[in-house]
């Protein structure tokens, strides 16, 4: 389940793409799929590295062009070169950050002047829904600690000489879920119905039908879960 738009993030031979806190590395891999790329996969939780680690194996051979690796790192503080990296994911991790500026201006050191960079957040509505029915939703240890305006975090991050370029959003089916999850938040068993719907996610990522491919193409734009943002330098940094 992707996130972010590969075709649009423009991924190409010889670019370095880090994904900052990768987790268990959706897009990491996916990047890795990619011609002749270098991928480096930063998260904190060791767990989700080790996960993210066991499934180079099973897709080595479909490009032995491109390397991926994952590291622990902070992302106050990465491991990387000034101006060294291509293209930057930084896909739902800035709600979960007290000092989410701090991320901001690592971000903006380590990318490159010609680089391309793709963040995504909740969006603020559902999200705003979802804290209403469960109090325990944000207070959960590595929950939501803040609800992102997309509009404001755009310009937040164009203070760092970067310009939006695209907006759009994604898993407008998976809204519905976590509204369901938030309403039976202490409920002793899982009722039915949000076990079906989890069912129903499920089968709609493998199969992929037509059907609810349009929902979410209708939906995506005003409910979708996430808000994605990609930005590139702005022609006054160029110059």
């Amino acid at each position: 389940m992707l996130t972010v738009d590969f075709d649009y993030f423009d991924l190409q031979s010889g670019h370095v793409c880090v994904d900052l806190g990768c987790g268990e590395g959706r897009h990491s891999l996916t990047a890795y799929l990619q011609d002749d790329v270098t991928v480096i996969g930063l998260d904190l939780s060791h767990q989700d590295l080790k996960t993210a680690q066991s499934r180079i194996a099973d897709m080595a051979s479909y490009n032995p062009k491109s390397s991926v690796d994952f590291a622990q790192a902070n992302g106050l503080s990465l491991p990387l070169a000034d101006h060294s990296v291509d293209r930057l994911i930084c896909s739902e991790v800035l709600e979960h950050i007290p000092n989410y500026i701090g991320f901001l201006e690592e971000i903006d050191r380590v990318l490159k002047p010609d680089g391309r960079l793709c963040i995504s957040v909740p969006r603020s509505w559902p999200e705003r829904v979802c804290w209403s029915l469960c109090d325990a939703y944000r207070r959960t240890p590595g929950g939501h600690i803040r609800i992102f305006n997309a509009s404001h975090l755009s310009r937040e991050v164009e203070r760092y000489t970067l310009a939006e370029t695209r907006r759009h959003g994604a898993h407008a089916l998976h809204v519905p879920y976590w509204w369901l999850k938030c309403l039976f938040w202490h409920a002793e068993t899982e009722p039915f119905i949000l076990k079906w719907y989890h069912r129903f996610l499920v089968w709609d990522l493998m199969k992929r039908p037509w059907l609810t491919h349009a929902i979410e193409l209708v939906t995506n734009p005003w409910m979708g879960k996430s808000v994605v943002l990609y930005f590139d330098r702005s022609e006054k940094h160029k110059d």
